[in-house]
Parts: structure tokens; C-alpha cells; sequence
């Protein structure tokens, strides 16, 4: 073998070399592989060098190297464990994901049937971006958007607030704070049920009735408030006090192409045919919207006692929550009469 051809491999291993101690540093421990096979290439360079060994050499370091690279990518490949809630809660949209190195984060490919149970399918390609599913454009912004999948609980006592609570809830609905303050992060909900705009969104709009009242929903959760009348239905036959809320009830609106009052802009769940809002005749001097309150207390409107409040039975709101229906009474800004279907929120329920 030439000296020239030898010195070519060496500058080739002392490549390999450096690699590999790079990534030994990014794995966060010392490959003693590596220092041997250096060892063996200074070994070989001070006797006779022959063709196979500087090969050999070369064959132990692509070796280090390769294991060192499986170690690194299977930690940066392992999935949010989140995704698999997504598939689990919509069986029918895919979501593929795939580490990118440059954004350190997953670019998700999400597919769904561009109608309800059609063949015909969509496709959407979204960053993780920890939770909230946002388009390249936006992860500069990441933090002034929602994780879509958070606690969600009974609410808290109004009368065991402190006064530091109260006071970040004042300053939360101010009304200033309320058009800046971060919010949900549509871009999934807008793709999933084709919300980009009014004319679109209305194609997937079903007229139906809840609870022998008119209303209007997205067909994708057509067969989900079918099952959930269905089940209050059977309960108000052994139950008075459903049977009594059922003959109770004045409206139950659902589809409404709005924003949120007072936010600058940021669209309804009613927009997406999702929500729905469940109103009684009569609500008998009871609270049952935090900024109606708010209009008549506007210091302490968030104090109101629960018993104060109007309240579906405790038992249709568990069938709702039962099929992925959040409750809005459960919320600071109490919505008493809302139900709203996320039911990768309830899905890790603890209570």
C-alpha cells in the first residue's frame, strides 16, 4: 500500500473519529470502543501498514459510529405519548409522525375522510409543537397558544377561592386581557372539521333534533348525540328528576358561525358544530353564564355559591362527559348550559 493511499485513510478515519466523539458528547457518556479503535489506527501506523488493516480499522469505527447513531435517533424518535390519544379518540384520521432534527420537534402528517365516513380523504401536515398542533408559521408563537389536551376536573368551591385566585380571574376576563390572552390553537379543529370558513364548514352541517329540540351539528359527531339521547332517555324513564329536565328545556343550539364574545376575533366551538348549548324555559333568579353574572357583580361574579347556579342533573352531565363531552360549568368562567366535544381531554381523566 502507498503512503499517500495511507495517509487518505487515516484523514478518513480521523473523520469517522471526530464523528464519533461528537456524538458520544451529544449521548452524554465516553465510548471506550472508540478510543480503542483510534489506538489501533496509531498501532498500525508504526509498522508495515497493509490494505486490510487500515480497512478493518476503518469497518470498527463505521461500527461505533452506527450504534452511537441508533442510540441517538431512538431517543429523538420516541413519539409524544399524547399522539396516541389523538388516534385513539378520532379512529378514523391517521396521524403519522417524524422527528425533524433542524426544528427538534415532530412534524405530524394527519389524514381524514374529507366527509364523515366517505373514502374520499384530506391531508394536513402539522408541528407538534409540545401539545398544540401548529403550522410552521406559527411556532414562533407557540407560546401564546393552548396545549389542546389539559386538566380537566370538577371546579373548584367558589368559596374556598383565595384572594390571590380571585384576582387572576378579574384580571383574566378583563376585557383588555381577553382580547390578547393566549387561546386554543384551531389549526387541527379547523382541518378535522373543515372550519376555514363559513361557506366551507356549512357542507358538513346536519339539521337534527336533541332531546326533541331542533338543532344543528357536525356530522361527525352526528352518531355521538344520537347515543347520548338515547342513554337520557332510557335514565329519564326510571329517573323524575331527568324526565322533569328534559320537559324543562327551551332550546338546544349547537351549530352558530360566531366568534367568542370579547377575545378579538377567536372563533366559537358553535362554529365548528360541536358545542352545543342546552337552555331551560325558565332559570328562576339561577346564574348559568359567567359574564351575564358578571353584568350584575362585576367584582364578584366568580364567587357566585354552585346552588346559586343553574345545573343540567349530575347524571346527564356524566353521559355527556361519557362520550367526550367537556361541561363548561366546570370552568372558572362558569357556562353552565355548554358542552363542548374533546374527548382527547377526557380521555386520561382522573376523576
Amino acid at each position: 500500500m502507498s503512503i499517500r493511499r495511507f495517509f487518505i485513510f487515516i484523514l478518513v478515519l480521523a473523520g469517522l473519529f471526530d464523528i464519533s466523539l461528537f456524538l458520544d458528547k451529544k449521548a452524554g457518556f465516553f465510548n471506550g470502543r472508540a478510543a480503542a479503535v483510534f489506538d489501533r489506527a496509531v498501532h498500525a501506523a508504526g509498522k508495515k501498514v497493509e490494505l486490510g488493516d487500515v480497512l478493518a480499522v476503518s469497518d470498527s469505527v463505521m461500527s461505533v459510529n452506527q450504534g452511537l447513531l441508533k442510540k441517538t435517533s431512538s431517543k429523538k424518535t420516541k413519539e409524544p405519548v399524547e399522539l396516541e390519544i389523538f388516534r385513539k379518540c378520532y379512529p378514523d384520521v391517521t396521524f403519522e409522525s417524524e422527528y425533524d432534527e433542524n426544528q427538534k420537534d415532530y412534524l405530524v402528517k394527519i389524514k381524514a375522510p374529507v366527509f364523515y365516513g366517505k373514502d374520499a380523504v384530506k391531508e394536513i401536515k402539522l408541528w407538534w409543537a409540545d401539545g398544540r398542533f401548529l403550522p410552521e408559521s406559527e411556532l414562533k408563537n407557540k407560546e401564546q397558544y393552548w396545549k389542546l389536551i389539559y386538566p380537566y376536573s370538577k371546579l373548584k368551591d367558589p368559596a374556598s377561592l383565595t384572594k390571590e385566585e380571585i384576582e387572576k380571574i378579574r384580571e383574566f376576563t378583563a376585557k383588555e386581557n381577553r382580547r390578547t390572552t393566549d387561546g386554543t390553537p384551531m389549526f387541527f379543529y379547523d382541518f378535522l372539521y373543515a372550519a376555514k370558513s363559513q361557506i366551507i364548514i356549512e357542507d358538513h352541517i346536519v339539521h337534527t333534533r336533541f332531546l326533541g329540540l331542533k338543532t344543528k351539528i357536525h356530522e361527525r359527531i352526528k352518531n355521538v348525540i344520537f347515543d347520548i339521547e338515547n342513554q337520557i332517555y332510557r335514565e329519564a324513564q326510571k329517573d323524575k328528576e331527568i324526565k322533569d329536565f328534559i320537559e324543562s328545556l327551551k332550546s338546544a343550539d349547537a351549530y352558530n358561525w360566531r366568534v367568542i364574545d370579547g377575545t378579538g376575533g377567536r372563533k366559537s366551538f358553535h362554529s365548528y358544530g360541536i358545542a352545543i348549548d342546552i337552555l331551560p324555559k325558565k332559570l328562576k333568579g339561577k346564574a348559568i353564564f359567567w359574564n351575564w353574572t358578571r353584568d350584575k357583580d362585576p367584582e364578584n361574579w366568580m364567587l357566585t355559591p354552585i346552588e346559586k347556579r343553574w345545573n343540567p342533573p349530575q347524571k346527564v352531565i356524566d353521559i355527556f362527559e361519557e362520550h367526550g363531552f367537556i361541561w363548561g360549568g366546570n370552568w372558572i368562567i362558569f357556562d353552565n348550559m355548554h358542552f363542548e366535544y374533546h374527548p382527547e381531554v377526557l380521555y386520561n381523566r382522573a376523576d
